[in-house]
């Protein structure tokens, strides 16, 4: 569809592609033939005629596209198609193609190995994601900045401290999509009823050699109605999405000229806004935002289909296939213009204090609220700070400035805030410093589990 282009990602498109998808159905059947072959149930030259003519550039796969609906699978015309070209070559092999399968092993299968391919994408991207805020965390040491709550300013943080509350979720789900991937994609192969009858003492034999020719766990009982794995590494890729969405609305915020605290790059023309030049568009987060934005709807859609009827439904693992692709490729447009984004963003620490500055102090009223109460009580700390408050807002000059004057005029007992005090509660560095020393620890543990990452691909 036209509008998807900008919801998906080039390169899960192709993974998901209708020949991709054929071909991994047929190295589904070449596998099974290998398989079989090996195990004695087939003669190795049928195998060989069945192997050599899973290709999928030797079949009209639109003509297999439109063949589907009627037959109910895209592996019924798939498989027939499959043993008539083979009886042409071999009419003796055509009676050993997609022997003891179901066509539901053939596609589940066949989408769990287009899945590894679409999280390897996925699992790059993001660890390249997770390597950038890391390095943005280590470049910017003690840069103090507003923390916001409820779309307000709030007290000092650092801009490491919100960096890492960025990358955190994000390394997480970077871990926890290779332990679910590893639970998820595993070998289906049951035949009609998932007890693989027909094979008898054979079955595990077949299984252990089609686990091994496509690298797939075998698991430990067919699971042509046992969703839950799959359920749960969707799961695990919308969590990852929310915390995407995270970034980049964050991103965008920041990005606001009125803000203009961290932009994207400004590179290639992106962002560039024809009808009004000065505008800087942050593409990327918008990217990333519109792919995040489909996400819950296709999770919920696939979670719905989890009640097929006794050994196969009807209905619902078409259903719940069919979302696949489109999770994976919003999933991957999002992190894939995120991780380009902020491999070189435009961070404004100048501004980021001029932010804090110009709230006059304000940002330090939790501080001096603990500062007063053990000395002037609860009531009297409270109509002070009110009334300070008030003043400052008024515009009569910073917090400060009215703590000094306050002192000055005997509305403060001369020893309620020593000029130490004064100094520590208005130093924005020092909150920094301190923000900082909050993710210290987790900002060394967090490169390591980088690296450890990156040193074993995923699947």
């Amino acid at each position: 569809m036209l509008f998807e282009v900008f919801l998906s990602s080039p390169a899960v498109e192709a993974v998901f592609s209708p020949t991709a998808v054929v071909q991994a159905m047929m190295d589904v059947e070449a596998a099974l033939a290998r398989a079989q072959a090996r195990a004695g149930l087939m003669p190795a030259t049928a195998a060989q005629a069945i192997v050599s003519l899973c290709r999928a550039e030797l079949y009209d796969v639109p003509a297999l596209l439109a063949a589907a609906p009627r037959a109910g699978s895209l592996a019924m015309p798939v498989v027939q198609r499959l043993r008539e070209t083979v009886a042409l070559f071999d009419p003796s092999a055509a009676a050993y193609v997609h022997r003891s399968a179901a066509a539901q092993d053939i596609v589940d299968t066949a989408m769990v190995l287009c899945t590894r391919e679409a999280l390897r994408l996925i699992d790059d991207d993001l660890l390249t994601l997770c390597g950038h805020l890391l390095d943005l965390a280590e470049r910017h040491e003690a840069v103090p900045m507003l923390g916001r709550t409820l779309m307000q300013p709030a007290q000092v943080i650092s801009f490491r401290f919100k960096v890492m509350n960025w990358l955190m979720p994000l390394l997480r789900s970077a871990e926890m999509l290779r332990r679910q991937a590893d639970a998820a994609l595993m070998l289906q192969f049951g035949g009609p009823v998932g007890t693989l009858d027909s094979l008898g003492e054979h079955a595990e034999a077949v299984l252990e050699a089609m686990s091994q020719d496509l690298r797939l766990a075998v698991p430990d009982m067919c699971w042509h109605t046992q969703r839950d794995r799959g359920m749960r590494l969707a799961a695990e890729i919308g969590i990852m999405c929310g915390a995407l969405g995270k970034l980049a609305q964050d991103v965008a915020l920041m990005g606001q000229a009125e803000v203009e605290e961290l932009s994207e790059p400004q590179a290639d023309g992106r962002g560039v806004c024809i009808t009004l030049p000065h505008k800087h568009n942050p593409v990327a987060a918008q990217q990333a935002m519109a792919a995040v934005q489909r996400v819950p709807q296709r999770i919920a859609s696939m979670f719905s289909c989890m009640t097929p009827q006794h050994e196969r439904g009807l209905g619902q693992i078409q259903a719940e296939l069919a979302e696949w692709n489109g999770l994976l490729g919003n999933a991957h447009a999002a992190v894939q213009a995120l991780a380009q984004s902020m491999a070189a963003p435009t961070v404004r620490p100048e501004r980021m204090r001029a932010h804090v500055a110009a709230r006059q102090g304000l940002v330090a009223s939790e501080g001096l609220e603990l500062l007063l109460l053990p000395r002037l009580g609860r009531q009297r700390t409270a109509a002070m700070l009110q009334d300070i408050i008030h003043r400052v807002r008024q515009g009569q000059g910073s917090m400060r400035e009215m703590l000094v004057q306050s002192l000055d005029q005997g509305e403060l007992p001369a020893n309620a805030i020593a000029e130490g005090d004064l100094d520590a509660l208005f130093d924005m560095d020092t909150s920094a410093r301190l923000a900082d020393q909050r993710v210290e620890s987790l900002l060394q543990d967090a490169r390591r589990r980088c690296d450890a990452l990156a040193s074993r691909p995923l699947g």
